[in-house]
């Protein structure tokens, strides 16, 4: 959709990046990092100086305790930490659940492992996790619950009602979890982030995956973060070593010190939800009925006023004819199911949601 958005000078709204650059004072940190000559391999878990941080603003967050030298990983994003997790553990016939919508790297990752993907569609508007019809999906070969909080691409997020059922299930299971946080920093409403380093019972069995590039608006720089038990960890930094061995060495040290200022990411909820709330307001005011959105920054709409199209063919005519690139939510299925949904993305600079509504409102 992005390559289409360029083909046809659309406002590109479906792939999740920002628009607008990131902090000049982070900018200017990896400049002098580079200056100080940090330019060669960085250490293959990662600068200590940064995993350090990523310790403190865990323990400070969430209560968790986590050893920077044998717990915490910097990876080249969140992608590689999922797939690094996924190959350090899952083994053919292993048995992984996904939950559907899902974001597409997790299938194909865990298919590639010879693992056998038990996917769970979840069923709008509010896509909330059917506990009972989890326990169905366990038996002795499930190896692994993928969860994902912030949800991409539903904006929802797991409630403390979740966290008790997902404990209830697992409680005396071999199971492992893979939670996906990238977008921890972006819940809106005053609403708590349930990670799972909330919970002893869960961080003792999880991989927590994170991501600088949303947070800070540089997705291209890749750089994110595992957190595991040291026994997990070992597994994870023995495919880590030669998947990628180590990451971009400036940026590492810039972020280690942009993080000494808390309040560079405890306001991004704030700064997140502004957008959020601007952008429904304006998307009010067109044919398309609103999904609710909790976290993330994506909004979902559905279009049964406007067509009956396939979301596809849909978000391909919206794209050429108005000028506004989405994501149908079917290509988030393994089946294709379609719920008539688009995502829309919001991380965006206000010229560029006011011209998106614009367009949108003239279908």
């Amino acid at each position: 959709m992005s390559a289409l958005a360029a083909e046809v000078d659309a406002i590109n709204l479906s792939q999740g990046f920002a628009d607008f650059n990131t902090s000049p004072e982070l900018i200017e940190l990896v400049n002098r990092a580079m200056i100080d000559g940090h330019n060669q391999y960085a250490p293959m878990p990662g600068v200590m100086a940064l995993r350090e941080q990523v310790a403190q603003k865990t323990e400070k967050l969430y209560g968790a305790v986590y050893n920077p030298d044998t717990e915490i990983t910097i990876t080249a994003g969140g992608t590689q930490a999922i797939f690094t997790a996924i190959t350090a553990v899952i083994n053919p016939n292993d048995e992984v659940i996904i939950f559907e919508p899902a974001f597409d790297c997790y299938a194909p990752a865990i298919k590639l492992m010879g693992g056998i993907v038990k996917s769970l569609e979840l069923e709008p508007p509010d896509y909330r996790i059917a506990w009972d019809m989890v326990k169905r999906l366990i038996n002795s070969k499930t190896r692994m619950i993928i969860l994902n909080s912030p949800h991409n691409p539903t904006a929802t997020i797991l409630h403390r009602e979740d966290i008790d059922e997902l404990c209830a299930i697992v409680k005396n299971q071999d199971i492992l979890i893979l939670s996906d946080e990238v977008y921890e920093h972006l819940i809106f409403d005053g609403e708590p982030h349930q990670s799972m380093a909330r919970y002893a019972e869960l961080q003792q069995r999880s991989f927590i995956v994170a991501s600088f590039g949303k947070p800070f608006h540089a997705t291209g720089w890749k750089v994110g973060y595992c957190m595991a038990p040291a026994a997990l960890m070992q597994e994870f930094r023995k495919v880590h070593q030669f998947l990628v061995f180590s990451v971009n060495a400036p940026i590492q040290y810039a972020i280690a010190e942009y993080l000494k200022n808390e309040n560079n990411y405890l306001g991004l909820p704030e700064f997140f939800q502004q957008k959020r709330d601007y952008f429904r307001e304006g998307l009010a005011q067109t044919r398309f009925e609103l999904l609710p959105c909790f976290g993330s920054y994506f909004q979902s709409v559905t279009y049964n006023n406007i067509t009956d199209e396939k979301d596809s063919d849909f978000a391909l005519r919206l794209t050429r004819e108005i000028g506004v690139a989405s994501i149908p939510t079917s290509a988030f299925y393994t089946k294709g199911t379609d719920h008539h949904i688009l995502r829309f993305c919001f991380a965006k600079r206000q010229e560029t949601l006011d011209n998106a509504v614009d367009r949108l409102r003239k279908i």
